[in-house]
């Protein structure tokens, strides 16, 4: 089986690496960022497509790795070159946080063309992404995830199907958007403890042992407290999956004031050029002594 990739930034390019390590046959990479495709071409020993076409025409299996639902569907529908020329029989696994009625307009543009689409939503980051320990959430028909299960399990330690398509979304969506409130909660609570000259070793240890304890905690607390704020899962993608959430909180007239000032903490991530950083970045705001911090000193 060929297996194409569309976007091969950190999370697509391990991907990628993880299912040559298993042996796949990973025929075509493409990304807008040519350098980035084309070193991970040569390191495959595949195809650095300069056309979306030619991955379909090269792949049976395409993922589809990329940043937004303007990237998406600009992939899928853009006029000349797109992935589903030439589509028939192709299965594409998309695996970007994008809002729902996106993967559903894609299903549908997809049966048109003769081909398949499933959502596989990633609720893990890099490292997992190497290591074939994914949690992957998929929505779509039961035949297509049938199909591409095999390979799923290959990426990922728990492989869920979870309905139709934009159902794993919406799930994704209500992920990111709690650990976004977490890992906001978190870095209030190390910026008040800091601030009352608290040993933030020990703050840590009794949160972890208490009702404070989270997942965050564990990924993100010593980072916050070292101002390490290496790029796993960047505030500008916390700021965009929590604003997914909030337009699904709309549709259905609920008001999540939590899930919005977390945005806004993001939002201003953003605005002050630190929308690369990592979530827990948001600690910089949060810390008396760094907010209108200097850059190099993060």
């Amino acid at each position: 089986m060929n297996i194409g990739f569309v976007g091969v930034g950190r999370m697509g390019a391990n991907m990628a690496r993880r299912l040559k390590d298993r042996k796949f046959h990973v025929t075509a990479v493409y990304d807008s960022n040519r350098k980035a495709a084309t070193e991970l071409a040569a390191e495959l020993g595949c195809a650095a497509s300069q056309d979306l076409s030619e991955v379909t025409a090269e792949s049976d299996v395409i993922f589809t790795v990329v940043t937004d639902d303007n990237a998406m569907r600009q992939i899928f529908s853009a006029t000349g070159d797109n992935l589903l020329v030439n589509a028939r029989g192709k299965l594409f696994i998309n695996c970007a946080t994008i809002s729902p009625p996106v993967h559903i307009d894609l299903e549908k543009l997809a049966e048109k063309a003769g081909a398949q689409s499933l959502e596989a939503c990633m609720a893990s980051s890099i490292t997992q992404a190497r290591e074939g320990s994914l949690y992957l959430m998929c929505a779509g028909s039961e035949d297509a995830f049938q199909k591409a299960e095999p390979i799923l399990k290959e990426l990922g330690s728990t492989v869920r199907f979870v309905g139709q398509s934009g159902e794993a979304a919406k799930v994704k969506a209500l992920v990111n958007m709690v650990m976004n409130i977490n890992t906001a909660g978190l870095a209030e609570g190390l910026g008040l403890g800091a601030a009352l000259g608290l040993d933030l070793e020990m703050l840590r240890k009794i949160f972890s042992q208490t009702g404070a304890a989270s997942r965050v905690l564990e990924t993100d607390g010593e980072d916050m407290q070292n101002r390490e704020h290496t790029c796993f899962f960047s505030a500008a993608h916390a700021a965009k999956d929590s604003g997914i959430a909030l337009e699904l909180a709309g549709s259905v007239g609920l008001e999540l004031p939590l899930a919005r000032e977390t945005k806004k903490q993001y939002d201003q991530m953003i605005a002050e050029g630190l929308g690369e950083l990592d979530k827990s970045g948001i600690a910089e705001l949060t810390f008396k002594d760094r907010h209108k911090h200097s850059g190099d000193h993060v």
